[in-house]
């Protein structure tokens, strides 16, 4: 049995399967990714535009119950959902 990554790297992979077979989420997917990711992240390693390891682990505890927990797909696909239904409201 292969052991499930976690963190970041991890979550970058279900973010990936989550939005690959759904265009309509492409979008939203990258203006969250700049939402998330560190003021001139383009000068630290790993040169993307990841959120902070500090940021990202209470983000999990706090969603997840667990620093270490990994979105499903269709928990991205949700949230990518709701941030489009959100922003359409506020325009």
């Amino acid at each position: 049995m292969r052991e499930r990554r976690t963190g970041r790297a991890g979550a970058a992979l279900v973010v990936l399967r989550a939005v690959s077979s759904r265009p309509s989420l492409w979008g939203e997917a990258l203006r969250s990714a700049a939402r998330l990711a560190p003021d001139r992240w383009w000068r630290r390693p790993p040169f993307l535009p990841v959120p902070d390891a500090a940021y990202w682990h209470f983000r999990m505890q706090t969603a997840f119950g667990e620093e270490r927990a990994l979105p499903s797909v269709q928990d991205v696909v949700d949230y990518l959902g709701w941030c489009q239904r959100s922003r359409g409201s506020r325009r």
